[in-house]
């Protein structure tokens, strides 16, 4: 049975492709249980975007592209303009899924062009084509995140102690990470780096998945809650910090895991360095600034409960907004594949997408 897989795949494999489907790793489980779930359908695709089981903008803008496909081979249309219309009403249905990140609807539109602009054989042909851009997407990810390793490591100290915040690692992406591929990326290079993981509440993404993957990969890491990085960071006892990004605005303001503009301005107020490490398709030029990027509100339940079991009284409502929003001012530098951006972003930012 042929598997699609791009070269070079990381030891974290969260995405697995094969003829029967897509096999996901289930990272609501992580790290007490490795189980990987089999979708065969576009809704559950969908399904599993929303509810979590994969997540980090970059593994479910893959993620999306594979379920485009799954979607696209069971289409019934005997035309182009009919197979179209299917594939355009299974893109949108994936872009409501998670709002925020930009490469969700980022990798949804380059299939809808790839179709759009793919002559008319066969629907099995079309279908092929589709398949081999999804995998070329997955394939660019790991290769961007390795690039951006190899800038963003220089940047770190020879040695020292980096926070991160929520999970930017190789669960986060097609394979080896943005946050986590510089912090892999420096220390493969010889830096002696411990990591020193936030919570990140409510979902945990720093406990469950940062933790683990650090851990998979022999990384030094410690978890604190999300309220005592100022305390460490006045401390002198954290010399960077180093994060991921669902959307980066043309103005540099950048979406990610909610805390995280907690955790810049805790930065800038002590003097540490605050990177943001993220692909091109991270970055939104058509979105101005912060101000304008939608910002995903999840069930309060994820905050009333953890663990299944409820620890707010009865009665007492939650709001859980899932992103925050860094301003622009407190971000030292932003680490993509095409090189680092430094203010001011809405010039520089620009100069990455230059051939």
């Amino acid at each position: 049975m042929k598997e699609y897989l791009p070269p070079n795949l990381d030891v974290i494999r969260p995405i697995l492709w094969d003829a029967r489907g897509l096999r996901l790793l289930d990272q609501r489980l992580l790290p007490g249980k490795e189980k990987y779930l089999r979708f065969t359908s576009w809704q559950e695709v969908r399904k599993a975007i929303k509810d979590m089981v994969v997540r980090g903008a970059p593994a479910i803008g893959i993620t999306a592209a594979i379920g485009m496909v799954l979607g696209a081979e069971k289409i019934k249309a005997q035309s182009k303009k009919a197979f179209l219309t299917s594939l355009r009403r299974i893109g949108e249905g994936f872009k409501r899924a998670r709002p925020t990140a930009v490469n969700l609807s980022w990798a949804v539109e380059r299939l809808l062009v790839r179709a759009e602009n793919a002559p008319w054989t066969s629907k099995a042909d079309l279908v092929e084509l589709l398949r081999a851009e999804a995998l070329k997407i997955w394939e660019e990810d790991i290769e961007a995140n390795k690039r951006m390793g190899a800038l963003g490591a220089k940047l770190l100290p020879e040695k020292g102690v980096v926070l991160t915040h929520c999970n930017a690692g190789a669960l986060a992406t097609g394979g080896f990470g943005t946050a986590l591929g510089v912090i892999r990326a420096a220390v493969d290079r010889g830096k002696q780096l411990e990591v020193i993981a936030d919570e990140t509440r409510p979902w945990l993404q720093g406990a469950r998945l940062t933790a683990w993957e650090l851990k998979k990969v022999g990384i030094p890491v410690k978890v604190i809650a999300d309220n005592a990085a100022g305390f460490l960071l006045r401390r002198g006892q954290i010399q960077t910090v180093v994060v991921g990004a669902d959307r980066i605005a043309a103005n540099g303001d950048v979406a990610n895991k909610i805390g995280t503009y907690s955790v810049a301005v805790l930065a800038r107020e002590n003097g540490i360095p605050f990177y943001v490490a993220a692909p091109l398709s991270t970055i939104d030029l058509l979105t101005g600034s912060g101000d304008d990027i939608p910002v995903e509100g999840r069930s309060e339940k994820e905050v009333l409960y953890c663990g299944g079991q409820r620890i707010a009284p009865s009665g007492v409502e939650a709001l859980n907004p899932a992103f925050d929003i860094t301003p622009a001012k407190y971000i030292t530098a932003i680490i993509t594949e095409k090189g680092l951006a430094y203010p001011p972003f809405t010039k520089n930012l620009k100069i990455l997408f230059q051939d």
